[in-house]
C-alpha cells in the first residue's frame, strides 16, 4: 500500500514538473525587452543596456546554430567549481568568461515574467532554480548570493550547494 502511495505521489509531482510554462504578468511592461540584446550566431548574447556578453545557454550545454537549440547537461556545481568552470571555459572561442556578480545577474531578470524570470527569447536552457554569482555574503565568507530564476528572488547559499551557472565577460 505505501509503495503504491509513493508511485503516486512522484507520478503526480513529474507530471507538475513537465507541465511548467513561462508565466507573465497582463499589463505589466517587459524590463527586458529582445531588442536590448543581440543574439550572436556563436552562442553568446551581448548586452546594449551593460556592455557585457552572456553565454545563451547554462554552462555546460553548447549552443546548437543549426536547430538554435541548448544541447547537453546542465551540471550543478559548488561555488568553487563554478569558479573553476568559469576559469576553462571557451565558449565562442573567448577565454575570458566570469562567474557574474550579483549586480550583474539581476541585469537579465526578466521582472514581469515567473518560471522563468528571463527572457526565454534571448536566454535559452534556463534551469527553474538557482545561479551562482561571485559575490560572497557580508556576515560570512561561507555563502555567496544566488537568484532563483523560476521566481526572480535572491538569496545566501553555501558554497558548498550545488548551483547552476551562466557565464559572463566583458565586450571589447
Amino acid at each position: 500500500m505505501k509503495l503504491k502511495l509513493l508511485y503516486a505521489l512522484a507520478t503526480i509531482s513529474l507530471s507538475f514538473n513537465i507541465a511548467a510554462a513561462q508565466t507573465c504578468y497582463d499589463g505589466a511592461d517587459t524590463t527586458k525587452p529582445t531588442d536590448r540584446f543581440t543574439i550572436n550566431a556563436d552562442g553568446t548574447v551581448s548586452d546594449s543596456e551593460t556592455g557585457l556578453m552572456w553565454q545563451r545557454c547554462s554552462y555546460g550545454q553548447t549552443y546548437n546554430t543549426e536547430t538554435q537549440l541548448c544541447e547537453g547537461s546542465t551540471p550543478s556545481l559548488t561555488w568553487q567549481e563554478a569558479l573553476r568552470g568559469a576559469k576553462n571555459d571557451t565558449t565562442a572561442d573567448y577565454d575570458d568568461w566570469q562567474m557574474p556578480n550579483i549586480k550583474e545577474l539581476a541585469s537579465i531578470l526578466e521582472h514581469s515574467c515567473t518560471e522563468p524570470s528571463i527572457n526565454e527569447n534571448v536566454f535559452l536552457g534556463t534551469k527553474l532554480q538557482n545561479y551562482w554569482s561571485n559575490t560572497s555574503g557580508v556576515s560570512t565568507m561561507s555563502s555567496a548570493w544566488v537568484y532563483q530564476f523560476d521566481s526572480g528572488l535572491n538569496s545566501l547559499h553555501a558554497k558548498t550547494s550545488n548551483v547552476y551557472l551562466r557565464l559572463v565577460r566583458y565586450e571589447e
